[in-house]
């Protein structure tokens, strides 16, 4: 599922959101770095807090696509190659790109009003990236009809990882780490509607690999599943609203 044996051409066809993004992440990087207006267009879209406060609310956008080094730029993409797949297949591409967008929004809107005014300008595709380990931990979780037990297991821990690396390393935007994995808990059970487990394109298999994790889809089809993911997406909106309100009033107290 997160093991990626593709030729770019087969990517491309098979992922074209996820192509598209990370051309704009090279893009926007070169134009940033190397080519006249670079240094504009960084001033101009970063995430700044104060800026948005004076009405710039593109900076909540912007800085989903942007990247500081080359190094983060790599990392962040790498991410976004071996995660992104199986999501964009199943919930196909318009719903990806709702959670994707909305994960890393919503992670800056939280930076926003609990990281006060005099917080620093930040940048990346962080939040978003956090906003599909979000969805998969939900997924993992409440939806195992869509994944097997060994990649559940995987997604997990790695996402356990992620959380424990963002209180462990410096310059890291603890709030959009957190808000964007719970942004994407909170908005995917909204899009699970009709969607199938993930299966490998047959452009992509030409024989069945012995060691590729095989999945049932019929395994849980006796369980069904309705109003009750929806309501445990709502307690993820709540925790949200919540902690978001109170980085809000502890910026007046």
């Amino acid at each position: 599922m997160f093991s990626r044996t593709e030729n770019f051409y087969t990517f491309r066809k098979n992922y074209p959101i996820i192509t598209i993004i990370i051309a704009i992440h090279l893009i926007i990087f070169l134009w940033i770095n190397l080519l006249p207006g670079g240094e504009w267009i960084r001033f101009r879209g970063v995430g700044f807090n104060l800026g948005v406060e004076l009405g710039e609310y593109w900076r909540l956008v912007t800085p989903i696509f942007m990247h500081v080094s080359l190094t983060h730029l790599l990392f962040n993409s790498a991410s976004l190659v071996i995660f992104g797949p199986p999501l964009e297949q199943m919930l196909g591409k318009a719903k990806f790109i709702l959670l994707y967008l909305s994960s890393g929004i919503l992670a800056n809107i939280a930076t926003f009003f609990i990281g006060g005014l005099d917080y620093p300008p930040h940048l990346g595709a962080s939040g978003a990236i956090f906003g599909i380990f979000g969805a998969y931990f939900f997924i993992a979780l409440l939806r195992k009809d869509l994944i097997d037990r060994n990649n559940s297991q995987l997604i997990l821990m790695i996402f356990i990882a992620g959380i424990v690396m963002t209180f462990v390393n410096s310059n890291i935007n603890i709030y959009a780490h957190i808000f964007g994995a719970i942004a994407g808990a909170a908005i995917i059970p909204l899009l699970l509607n009709g969607v199938k487990p993930f299966y490998r394109p047959i452009n992509m298999v030409q024989q069945k690999d012995p060691d590729e994790i095989q999945f049932n889809p019929n395994r849980w089809n006796n369980k069904k599943f309705g109003n009750s993911q929806l309501k445990i997406g709502k307690v993820f909106w709540i925790a949200f609203g919540v902690i978001v309100l109170i980085g809000l009033l502890s910026r007046f107290v």
